[in-house]
């Protein structure tokens, strides 16, 4: 599979967009373990990192750069443009979903 290159600038200095393709949207929703939450509330009491959820985080960035790379090819481009990753709580207070979306513009340079 080609690699898709990921840029955060909507415009790239030196470099020619021949085409654009459209746009790639994803998301990637993960359920939050009762137990990690159990344990970051102690964290966020006592201050400190919760690894775990950061570990939950990194993953899910990797899923989602991943998707929006096989996104991109199947729209025929070869890179994004102007991608942005957000992260977002969703659901009720008992059950908690992290949500991680990203956005861009496919093109080929």
């Amino acid at each position: 599979m080609n690699d898709v290159q990921i840029f955060t600038v909507p415009i790239l200095m030196g470099i020619n967009i021949q085409q654009y393709k459209g746009i790639v949207i994803v998301r990637n929703v993960r359920a939050v373990n009762i137990i990690r939450d159990f344990f970051t509330s102690f964290r966020d009491i006592f201050g400190g990192r919760s690894e775990s959820y950061q570990e939950v985080m990194r993953q899910m960035q990797d899923d989602v750069i991943r998707e929006a790379k096989e996104e991109a090819i199947r729209l025929g481009a070869n890179a994004i443009v102007g991608f942005e990753l957000d992260y977002e709580t969703v659901g009720s207070k008992n059950k908690s979903l992290l949500m991680a979306s990203a956005r861009g513009t496919a093109v080929v340079i």
